[in-house]
């Protein structure tokens, strides 16, 4: 009877280690999805945003991978990185384009695309604004060729022979065609062109202009809490073929590497789904700022509040168990 125990103990203990190895297995096969983080918080909530929706209903962990916008496209070339939320298209069309083509990025989706990017005033600049007892500054500026006009209301501090424009940061695609576009209107005659240390530079030079309801002319994109927040007028150009209208509004995609269709078609079919606007991003940015939240906290908010729009994008079956984790 000992020796039958035996026998039988140890056919089930070999089951047992069959159905842990094939759950082991299993798992491995789930191996982490890498986002990119490129530096910009809009971008930072989308990971978070379809990260909680892939960890909790799907079963893969996932991570973020930071880097230069270069780094980042290296990054998916090399299948270092799986997924791009934000995907400027137009800001790196000399290194997208050939990549779609090549098939080492794949565009599954457009997140959004009524953003705009560019340079913008403070509306009341332009307008004025009577509650705040400001009266126009500039009422006649429109476009990029009026700027030099208006030069000495937006004096440099640093060089009162000048205006300045706040540029883009250092290293994003963006600050090329920016400066590009800055020396083509001749702008550097009447401007000095400044690039701030950081994003966070720039917003807060503009929230403390706007603030003050003082002159303020700088680069901004939407979606950005300051955009969601403050009331900006973009300026224009007016030759439609002029080298910054690449910079206006665009479509924002969502892109993979070319090994993640096959290692998770489950991830992939969701991100094919996803679609979003600026106006989402600004609200959840302005969030972020103003209650010193995190990506993930305004992420679960918008989920909490959206359930209209990210339940189409998966099964039932992940719905609820993304409701379930997040309740």
């Amino acid at each position: 009877m000992r020796k039958r125990n035996i026998i039988i103990f140890g056919i089930f203990l070999l089951i047992v280690l069959f159905f842990t190895g094939c759950s082991s297995d299993a798992s491995a096969k789930k191996e982490p999805i890498k986002f990119a983080d490129a530096g910009w918080e809009s971008a930072r909530f989308h990971n978070e945003v379809a990260g909680i929706i892939i960890e909790e209903g799907y079963g893969y962990k996932t991570e973020e991978v930071t880097g230069s916008t270069a780094a980042i496209m290296t990054g998916i070339e090399n299948n270092d990185i799986d997924v791009h939320m934000e995907i400027w298209s137009e800001n790196v069309m000399d290194i997208y384009e050939p990549g779609l083509e090549e098939g080492y990025y794949i565009k599954q989706s457009v997140n959004f695309d009524d953003n705009f990017q560019g340079l913008y005033v403070p509306t009341y600049v332009i307008e004025g604004d009577p509650e705040r007892g400001i009266e126009p500054m500039a009422p006649d500026l429109k476009y990029i060729t009026d700027l030099p006009d208006y030069w000495d209301l937006f004096k440099d501090p640093e060089d009162d022979s000048k205006g300045r424009v706040i540029g883009s940061i250092s290293g994003w695609t963006v600050d090329e065609i920016l400066f590009d576009g800055f020396e083509h209107y001749n702008l550097d005659e009447s401007y000095n062109y400044f690039r701030p240390g950081s994003e966070s530079a720039i917003s807060i030079s503009l929230a403390s202009a706007y603030e003050k309801g003082e002159p303020w002319i700088g680069y901004n994109y939407e979606p950005n809490w300051v955009m969601g927040k403050y009331d900006m007028t973009p300026i224009l150009e007016e030759d439609p073929e002029g080298p910054l209208q690449s910079i206006g509004a665009q479509d924002i995609d969502i892109i993979t590497n070319d090994s993640l269709p096959e290692r998770a078609p489950d991830v992939v079919e969701f991100l094919q789904n996803y679609e979003t606007s600026s106006d989402i991003a600004n609200e959840a940015l302005v969030f972020i700022e103003e209650d010193e939240a995190t990506a993930n906290e305004a992420a679960i908010k918008f989920l909490k509040e959206n359930e209209d729009l990210w339940t189409q994008w998966v099964s039932d079956e992940v719905v609820e168990k993304v409701q379930k984790a997040i309740k």
